[in-house]
């Protein structure tokens, strides 16, 4: 029963991505390009951001909703919160991303998006709220966890999973191969992502 019930949500993970696989195509912000730096975007607290802020740093993009299995999955082990104390430590900018729409799974309303974040131990620098999807549909994210790294000129020089095994089993996490650090890594050594672009998996992003 287990099996059939995990093979049914890869399933619906599946068919959810595939669905908004032509919004990931004809995104704003594929690999390659540059990010604005006018760009503008708010947090759990209210404080507005550009991303003209975070110049001559890496920014690590993370779509995600704190309902979904997937995402579950990495904050439950303490995985997500640890990679994102790790990059900020090396100066990297962590933002989480909740690009549900008002009455969707994983909605946060402004005046309790503070207290939620805060609950789920989140160690990065900021949660974007994106209730209108625009920022999610500029980037053309399909899925939670859905993972984007920007380099310090703002070009989105990863796109995709945050790493290889597509499941929602915390037990996975450790045998994988992560691929945000893997372009963490590069970007550090000077060089350009091995592998800029992966299919992401998860729940469908809720817009």
């Amino acid at each position: 029963m287990m099996k059939k019930f995990v093979l049914t949500a890869l399933a619906l993970a599946a068919l959810g991505t595939t669905c908004l696989a032509t919004a990931w195509a004809e995104a704003t912000y594929p690999v390659g390009s540059v990010v604005p730096a006018t760009l503008q975007v708010t947090d759990q607290t209210g404080k507005a951001h550009t991303f003209g802020d975070f110049r001559g740093k890496n920014v690590v993009l993370e779509w995600t909703n704190y309902q979904c299995p997937f995402v579950r999955k990495f904050y439950d082990a303490g995985a997500m919160q640890a990679q994102q104390a790790e990059a900020v430590k090396a100066g990297t900018v962590w933002l989480a991303v909740i690009s549900s729409a008002p009455g969707k799974q994983g909605h946060l309303k402004a005046d309790e998006a503070a207290a939620a974040v805060a609950k789920q131990g989140f160690k990065g620098t900021a949660v974007i709220l994106d209730e209108q999807g625009t920022l999610g549909k500029a980037f053309g994210a399909t899925a939670t966890p859905h993972m984007f790294v920007l380099d310090g000129t703002g070009k989105v020089a990863y796109a995709g999973a945050i790493d290889s095994v597509p499941s929602f089993n915390r037990d996975d996490i450790a045998g994988a191969t992560n691929y945000v650090k893997a372009a963490l890594a590069d970007l550090a050594a000077g060089k350009a992502v091995a592998n800029p672009s992966t299919k992401a998996y998860g729940c469908s992003v809720k817009y």
